[in-house]
């Protein structure tokens, strides 16, 4: 199964400026979140971030911010709990036509919750073992697509990192690199963003 561009969305998870120093080999990671941000804009993927407890920890790095189409501030780990599902799924239509409209509220139907019209969740940030992990791992409990990008994840310790992705993969996410995400949105190299893709990931 590969990635497809008009199907995913990308969310980045507390890649904030205080945090970032203490994140093992955090420059990288924050370098592969920017790229992916920079290729979803590219392709017209949705970019979604988080920041964890912002009036303590502070924003996320600006240069990533100012990729993302939303920010959200949030105080649980995982984003799930504040309002990421809200942002991933469209709002539930309301039913048109047909006599439901006229039965009493409590023989009517309630509505189905929405289906996101782009299921495939890409997902990466800090710390893995927590944040990261966590909101994943709900995402996986709303059904949804999961794919966890590694090289833009990671945790103050390698094992802590580590630990998170053995866990993600045995709960049904998928593990990809920035790169992957990168060729399987583009797909050809007769795409028209080929070229500027190549230029983001070299």
């Amino acid at each position: 199964m590969l990635l497809d561009a008009d199907d995913s969305q990308l969310v980045l998870i507390d890649y904030q400026e205080k945090l970032m120093p203490a994140i093992f080999e955090g420059p990288q990671v924050l370098a592969n979140a920017v790229k992916l941000a920079k290729l979803a804009n590219l392709m017209e993927v949705p970019v979604w971030g988080t920041e964890q407890n912002p009036s303590r920890l502070g924003p996320n790095a600006a240069e990533l911010r100012a990729l993302c189409d939303q920010t959200l501030a949030k105080l649980s780990f995982s984003a799930t709990e504040d309002g990421l599902i809200d942002l991933l799924r469209p709002p539930v239509r309301k039913q048109q036509g047909g006599n439901a409209r006229s039965l009493p509220k409590h023989l009517q139907k309630p509505a189905a919750p929405a289906e996101p019209e782009r299921p495939s969740i890409i997902i990466a940030g800090c710390e893995a073992h927590v944040c990261l992990l966590q909101t994943a791992l709900q995402l996986l409990e709303e059904e949804m697509e999961v794919w966890v990008v590694t090289d833009a994840c990671s945790s103050r310790s390698e094992r802590n990192r580590d630990a998170a992705f053995d866990r993600l993969a045995g709960a049904g996410a998928e593990l990809v690199t920035t790169e992957m995400v990168a060729f399987e949105w583009i797909r050809s190299c007769e795409h028209p963003a080929f070229k500027q893709m190549l230029e983001l990931v070299k």
